[in-house]
């Protein structure tokens, strides 16, 4: 099973950017889908943006035209580029991945990373 583990996330202002990135140990993540979701407190796990195996990529709508998904194969990664960050995006994003049909639900990801805390201050 693979591993996955998240870093870049941190306190921004409002307007700033955050770079993510999740790295995945155990197997090559070209032949997977990778999702990222995030959490705020008190509220469900929610999709943000994904990479499928088909290389097709497919955003939220409060993530187009700010958030940007790709993958690094040198690393073995893929990252989540935030810009224009809104108090609310603070969240803690995951990484998700499977083999299966690319997907928005969270249901359908088998392997998730501990997540990364994201804050935007106003």
């Amino acid at each position: 099973q693979v591993q996955l583990v998240e870093s870049g996330g941190g306190l921004v202002q409002a307007g700033g950017s955050l770079r993510l990135s999740c790295a995945a140990y155990g197997r090559t993540f070209s032949t997977m889908t990778v999702a990222w979701f995030r959490q705020a407190p008190g509220k469900d796990r929610e999709f943000v943006a994904r990479v499928g195996w088909n290389r097709i990529i497919k955003y939220s709508d409060s993530a187009k035209g700010r958030f940007a998904i790709s993958r690094d194969h040198a690393n073995n990664a893929v990252a989540l580029q935030m810009n224009s960050l809104k108090p609310e995006d603070t969240a803690v994003y995951y990484c998700a991945a499977d083999l299966g049909v690319p997907t928005t639900s969270a249901s359908e990801y088998e392997s998730w990373g501990r997540g990364t805390q994201v804050t935007v201050s106003p």
